[in-house]
């Protein structure tokens, strides 16, 4: 059975999400399943620290961005999630290549969410393990 409460349209979010730091990172969501959502992000220049290594902060970004974006999909007209809290164990050096996250819901709640969100390489060994509470929010009105 579905999680979803909101049509999760892939091209429409990528477009979306062009223009801010999720498109600077070169983050892509690539699939929504019954209960999850997936996205990769590059290991390279934009993403790495200046040893040369996968920046915790770009993994962290990653980890939010699929996870804000799976709980607004998980919340009925006129609500939307915001960020609470979000914490991340890096497990494994990363030089290069792609990083694949994939955001579960461990609590889907009216007032808040709780989702984790593994981080793999290529060859699906966990890079870093991160999880986020959100907030059930009223979305403000249009002006």
């Amino acid at each position: 059975m579905s999680i979803w409460k909101q049509a999760v349209d892939l091209d429409t979010l990528n477009a979306w999400s062009r223009q801010s730091l999720v498109g600077t990172l070169g983050i892509e969501l690539t699939e929504a399943g019954e209960d999850f959502l997936r996205g990769t992000m590059p290991v390279d220049a934009r993403t790495r620290q200046p040893f040369g290594l996968l920046h915790g902060g770009a993994s962290v970004a990653l980890a939010e961005t699929l996870g804000s974006v799976a709980g607004n999909h998980c919340v009925g007209d006129g609500y939307m999630v915001v960020g609470v809290e979000i914490n991340a164990n890096h497990l494994r050096a990363k030089t290069d290549g792609v990083v694949t996250g994939t955001a579960r819901p461990l609590h889907v709640g009216r007032s808040t969410q709780v989702w984790e969100i593994r981080i793999e390489d290529e060859r699906e060994r966990l890079v870093c393990i991160s999880r986020i509470t959100l907030a059930v929010v009223p979305r403000p009105a249009a002006s």
